[in-house]
C-alpha cells in the first residue's frame, strides 16, 4: 500500500494566512509550535500584520474605580449584539493606580501616573515604564498639564508630548512644551511654545486627550489674554505647533466644557452639545479654515455627557453616554442601539485603540 505524502505548506504561504488573523487568534497561535512562535513574535511580521488594517479590531478600554475593573470591549458587537460581553480579564500591576489614560497609537495606550508614565499594549500584555517629564516630576499638581501620544513614521519613534503651565502665575504667564522619544529614551524641552507670527500662549480648563490625526497631536486650548479657544497641534515629524481656528459661526456659541474634537470618517471633525443638541463640523482639507462644514445637527434629549467617539463606514456614530454606555446614531440622528458597560455610577474612562502585535523600538520580547 502506497504510503500518502504529509501535506506541506511553503513558509510563506504559512505566513500570507497568518497576517490575516485576528490578534486574539495569533496569541493563541504562539503555543501550536516553536516555528509559529518564532514567526508570530518577529516585529516584521507584527508590523505587517498592523498594516493590514482589515484584520485589526478597533475597540474601546474602559478603566472604572468602583470596583476597579479594565476592560476591553468590541464596542460594534457590543452593541449590534446584546448577548456579546466585554473582556474584564486584562491586568495592570496595582503599582499603576490610579492611572489617567492619556491616548493612544499603533495599539498602544499612553497612561499617566502620579510617579512614573507607561506604555501599554492591552492585546499582549506588553507595558514599558517611562519617566515622567521634568516639570510634571518638579511640579506635580501644582501645574495644569496637557498629554499627547503619537508616532513619528519618518524616524519609526513613538513620542510623548507634554503642553503645561503653571496657573498660579498669570502675570508671568507662559505655556512649557515638552517631548519624550522612545528612541532617544529622553526629555528634551521645545524652548519657544509660541505660534509663529502670532505670538500667542495657553491655557486649558479641560485636559482630554490629545487627538492623534494626520501625523499630529491635537488639543483644544484657549490663548492667554484673549480668552478665544482654538485647536493647537503638535506636528510629531516637523516637531512644532500650529494652530488652526474654529468654525466662525462656531466661536463664543459653545462653553469650552460641551465641545470636543474627533476623527469623522476622514476628516479632523469637531462636536459640540448644547441644550440637548449635537453638533458636527468636519474640516474637509487639513488646516484650510475655509474648508469647515457643519455636517450633522440633531438631537439626544435627556441623554447626559453625549461624546462621539468613532464612526462606522456608512457613516453612523458612535459615542459614550456619561462614562457608562455607548449609544449609535444613524446620519438623521435616530438611535440605532444602546447599551451600558461599567456598573460604577461615577462613570470610568474611556479610550479606544487598535489592536495589535507591535512592540516598542529595542524591546522585543512581550511582558
Amino acid at each position: 500500500m502506497e504510503k500518502k505524502a504529509t501535506p506541506f505548506l511553503p513558509l510563506e504561504m504559512i505566513i500570507q494566512i497568518l497576517l490575516w488573523l485576528p490578534v486574539k487568534s495569533l496569541i493563541r497561535f504562539k503555543s501550536v509550535c516553536k516555528l509559529w512562535f518564532s514567526v508570530i513574535s518577529d516585529p516584521n511580521f507584527a508590523n505587517s500584520h498592523f498594516l493590514l488594517a482589515q484584520t485589526n479590531s478597533t475597540r474601546i478600554v474602559s478603566i472604572s474605580a468602583a470596583p476597579p475593573q479594565i476592560r476591553s470591549i468590541d464596542f460594534e458587537a457590543l452593541l449590534n449584539d446584546g448577548s456579546a460581553s466585554p473582556n474584564p480579564n486584562l491586568w495592570l500591576p496595582q503599582s499603576y493606580f490610579p492611572l489617567q489614560m492619556k491616548g493612544s497609537c499603533r495599539g498602544f495606550i499612553f497612561l499617566h501616573c502620579s510617579s512614573n508614565n507607561y506604555l501599554w499594549n492591552p492585546s499582549t500584555g506588553f507595558h514599558k515604564q517611562i519617566p515622567l517629564s521634568p516639570i510634571d516630576s518638579r511640579f506635580g499638581a501644582y501645574f495644569h498639564y496637557l498629554y499627547g501620544f503619537g508616532y513619528d513614521q519618518s524616524r519609526d519613534d513613538y513620542l510623548v508630548v507634554l503642553l503645561s503651565y503653571d496657573p498660579a502665575v498669570p502675570a508671568h504667564f507662559k505655556s512649557h512644551l515638552e517631548i519624550f522619544s522612545l528612541t532617544d529614551n529622553t526629555w528634551k524641552k521645545i524652548e519657544d511654545t509660541r505660534i509663529p507670527y502670532r505670538g500667542h500662549y495657553y491655557y486649558y480648563y479641560y485636559p482630554k486627550v490629545g487627538l492623534l490625526f494626520n501625523g499630529a497631536i491635537h488639543w483644544l486650548v484657549t490663548h492667554h489674554g484673549s480668552s478665544v479657544t482654538v485647536i493647537v497641534a503638535f506636528d510629531l515629524m516637523e516637531r512644532k505647533l500650529l494652530e488652526i481656528s474654529l468654525p466662525y459661526s462656531f466661536v463664543g456659541h459653545h462653553c469650552v466644557s460641551d465641545i470636543g474634537l474627533w476623527v469623522f470618517g476622514e476628516f479632523l471633525s469637531l462636536w459640540a452639545m448644547t441644550d440637548g443638541i449635537v453638533e458636527i463640523w468636519v474640516m474637509k482639507q487639513f488646516t484650510v479654515h475655509y474648508s469647515w462644514t457643519k455636517t450633522h445637527v440633531f438631537p439626544i434629549g435627556a441623554i447626559p455627557y453625549f461624546s462621539p467617539i468613532y464612526s462606522t463606514k456608512n457613516g453612523d456614530i458612535i459615542g459614550t453616554i456619561d462614562g457608562t454606555g455607548l449609544v449609535k446614531y444613524n446620519g438623521q440622528g435616530q438611535m440605532l442601539g444602546h447599551c451600558s458597560y461599567c456598573d460604577d455610577p461615577r462613570g470610568s474612562q474611556v479610550v479606544m485603540y487598535t489592536e495589535s502585535l507591535l512592540s516598542l523600538p529595542g524591546d522585543h520580547e512581550q511582558v
